[in-house]
């Protein structure tokens, strides 16, 4: 009962619950209708994953724990995110992942969501936040040149083959996230490890092969003669790395 409770407590567009727990090596995903959720207790186990959709803009914590490896994963959307944790405990190796989507042939890359991260304390060896920008799509690969048409042995000459296609251009990286951290004035700037890089370009598209000539025949009398092949056409070119996005970090 308790969890239809929280369920049903989580498709309203305000939450107010006691806790959330994902299991080790589990993949929970917060309910998509949700704007502001407010926890009293989030616990990510060790290898585990909580996926925040697109449509949470705030999530406020009284008490935050990452286990070993854990993640929080922010899904790319337009509208920045507010996380805030009166206090947390990530452990090694777990992250905060707002990354871009990577670019595929019918979509271009997403750059990472923008977002605020405040603790009021923290305990860490490592603060580590990953809010890169997607790759860029590749380029689409270059058509094959058609083979040409062997001779007749009565009529007709071989024709050559046809020139490959080029390679599509790989297409641009999108932007890393701007990333404002408030976090307390004790905590060592050196274990702050944020990441707002633009996402590498699109690989380039491959070149498409040389149709071959059609081939020489030999015939009764004589043997008619064979044509060029195509030429292979040129690979595309790799894309743009996207722009860099911004950290500000605040003491509290």
């Amino acid at each position: 009962m308790r969890k239809l409770g929280l369920l049903v407590a989580l498709c309203s567009p305000f939450v107010h619950a006691e806790s959330v727990k994902v299991d080790p090596n589990t993949l929970m995903r917060l309910p998509a209708n949700t704007s502001v959720l407010q926890l009293e207790q989030l616990d990510v186990a060790d290898y585990g994953t909580l996926l925040i959709p697109p449509g949470v803009t705030q999530v406020k914590i009284d008490q935050l724990h990452l286990g070993r490896e854990a993640r929080i994963t922010i899904v790319p959307a337009e509208r920045a995110i507010e996380l805030h944790a009166a206090y947390a405990n990530l452990e090694e190796g777990s992250q905060i992942n707002a990354r871009g989507a990577a670019g595929t042939y019918e979509k271009p890359a997403r750059p990472a969501r923008d977002l605020t991260l405040r603790f009021d304390a923290l305990q860490a060896n490592e603060l580590s936040v990953d809010a890169r920008g997607g790759t860029g799509a590749p380029g689409f690969v270059g058509l094959d040149g058609g083979n040409g048409d062997a001779p007749g042995c009565t009529w007709g000459s071989a024709s050559a083959g046809h020139n490959g296609q080029n390679g599509g251009n790989g297409q641009q990286g999108a932007a890393g996230a701007q990333v404002r951290v408030e976090l307390p004035r004790d905590f060592p700037d050196d274990l702050i490890k944020v990441r707002v890089d633009g996402g590498a370009g699109g690989k380039p598209g491959a070149a498409g092969r040389a149709g071959s000539g059609g081939k020489s025949k030999g015939c009764l009398v004589y043997r008619t003669d064979g044509a060029k092949s195509g030429k292979p056409g040129l690979a595309g070119e790799p894309g743009e790395t996207g722009s860099a996005g911004a950290v500000t970090i605040q003491r509290l």
